[in-house]
C-alpha cells in the first residue's frame, strides 16, 4: 500500500493564514458585517460556503447565495492584492524536496480555490499544473469533508488509508479522520497542540522545518 503525505496548503506550507484573515475581514467589512478577527481565524481552512454560513449563523444573520457569492468573490479579491507578502514557510521547499528525493509520493489539497491557490504555490518555487495540486473548484465539497485529500491521493496513485494528511487546522485533523488517514498537525497556522490532538493528530510539530527534522518517525523506508 502506497502511503502518500497530503498537504493542506495555507499554513502548513506556506505563511498566509493572516492574510486570509485579513481578507475576510474586509471582505466582510464590504458587506457591512463588522466581524472580530479571532472569529474569523478560527473557521480558516473550511470552504468559503461553509465558512460564512458558520460565521453569519454566529451573528443570528440570514445568508443567501448571492451574499456568499459576492463574499467569495470580494475574499479572492483582497487576498491578491495581499498575496505579494506570503511567504514559504519554513522548511516547506526542503520537506517537498526531500520526499521527491525519497520517492514518496505527495500532494496539495486546499479548500482555497484555484485563483488564490496559484501565488500561494508558486511561492514555494512549484508550478500548479505540475504538481498533484486539488482546490475547492475541483472537488463537490470542501473541509472538514475529506473530498480534497480522497482526491489529491488519487492524483498519486495512492489512497488515504494509510496515508498521511498534513495540516494546521482542526479542519484538516477532522477531514483526516473522515477518510482513514492519519493526522499530522503543525502549529505554524495558529492552532495549539491540545487542540490539534483532540481533533485526531497523530503527531504535532512547530512548522514543515520541524517535520523535516523528524520525519524518520513517520515515513516508510524507502531504501535498506
Amino acid at each position: 500500500m502506497t502511503t502518500a503525505f497530503l498537504f493542506d496548503l495555507d499554513g502548513t506550507l506556506v505563511d498566509s493564514v493572516y492574510q486570509h484573515v485579513r481578507a475576510w475581514h474586509l471582505a466582510l467589512r464590504d458587506e457591512g458585517i463588522d466581524l472580530s478577527v479571532w472569529r474569523i481565524h478560527r473557521k480558516i481552512g473550511m470552504s468559503g460556503g461553509l465558512f460564512t454560513n458558520q460565521l453569519l449563523r454566529e451573528l443570528g444573520r440570514e445568508v443567501d447565495l448571492e451574499t456568499i457569492d459576492r463574499l467569495r468573490l470580494r475574499h479572492a479579491e483582497h487576498y491578491l492584492s495581499l498575496s505579494h507578502e506570503v511567504r514559504p514557510l519554513p522548511g516547506s521547499v526542503e520537506l517537498l524536496q526531500t520526499l521527491s528525493a525519497l520517492d514518496l509520493p505527495w500532494a496539495i489539497g486546499t479548500s482555497g480555490r484555484l485563483v488564490t491557490a496559484e501565488p500561494n504555490v508558486r511561492s514555494l518555487g512549484l508550478e500548479p499544473d505540475a504538481i498533484a495540486l486539488v482546490t475547492r473548484d475541483q472537488v463537490q465539497y470542501a473541509k472538514p469533508d475529506p473530498d480534497l485529500f480522497v482526491e489529491a491521493a488519487r492524483r498519486v496513485d495512492a489512497t488515504t488509508v494509510g496515508s498521511y494528511v498534513i495540516g494546521d487546522s482542526i479542519w484538516d485533523m477532522l477531514a483526516a479522520a473522515r477518510c482513514g488517514a492519519l493526522g499530522i498537525g503543525l502549529l505554524s497556522g495558529g492552532y495549539g497542540r491540545e487542540e490539534l490532538e483532540r481533533a485526531g493528530a497523530l503527531r504535532v510539530y512547530d512548522d514543515p522545518g520541524d517535520m523535516l527534522g523528524h520525519l524518520d518517525e513517520i515515513a516508510p523506508r524507502t531504501r535498506d
